[in-house]
C-alpha cells in the first residue's frame, strides 16, 4: 500500500531525561494528537497515520509518516485520545518508550519523535543510529 509523505519529522536523543513507562510503543503529545486529528478531519478514506523508518540521511535512518487505511498484519496500533497511528514491524523496535510530538515555530512546523533508545542523530536532526 503506498501513499504519499504527509509531513517532515525532526528526531531528539533524550540525553539524562528518562520518559515514563507505559504500555503502550509510542506516547502521543496532546500537539501531536490534535494534529493528527486535524490533518485527517476531511480524509474519511485513511484511518490514522503510518510511522516506518527508512535508509536516508548521514546517521543511517529516518521516520516516514503516511497516511493509512488500515492496520497491516504486523503493524502495532497505538490508540490515544480517539486517534490512530500503526507502527510499521520495520520501526517497532527503534520506537519503543518514544514519544511523539509535533512542534510550531516561526520557521517550521513538524513531528517530533523524541526518543530515548537511539544512540546518535546528524547535525540537521533528521537522521539518527540506534
Amino acid at each position: 500500500m503506498s501513499t504519499k509523505v504527509v509531513a517532515t519529522a525532526t528526531v531528539r536523543a533524550l540525553k539524562g531525561r528518562k520518559l515514563l513507562p507505559t504500555r503502550a510503543a509510542l506516547i502521543l503529545t496532546n500537539s501531536a494528537v490534535n494534529r493528527i486529528k486535524e490533518l485527517l478531519k476531511d480524509k474519511p478514506e485513511f484511518t490514522g497515520l503510518k510511522v516506518g523508518v527508512r535508509q536516508r540521511g548521514c546517521n543511517g535512518l529516518s521516520y516516514t509518516l503516511d497516511y493509512a487505511k488500515e492496520k497491516d498484519k504486523f503493524d502495532e496500533e497505538v490508540v490515544q485520545d480517539g486517534v490512530k497511528v500503526y507502527i510499521d514491524k520495520k520501526a517497532q523496535l527503534s520506537l519503543l518508550g518514544t514519544e511523539m510530538d509535533f512542534v510550531e515555530s516561526q520557521l517550521s512546523s513538524e513531528f517530533v519523535f523524541n526518543n530515548p533508545n537511539i544512540k546518535g542523530t546528524c547535525g540537521c536532526g533528521e537522521s539518527f543510529s540506534f
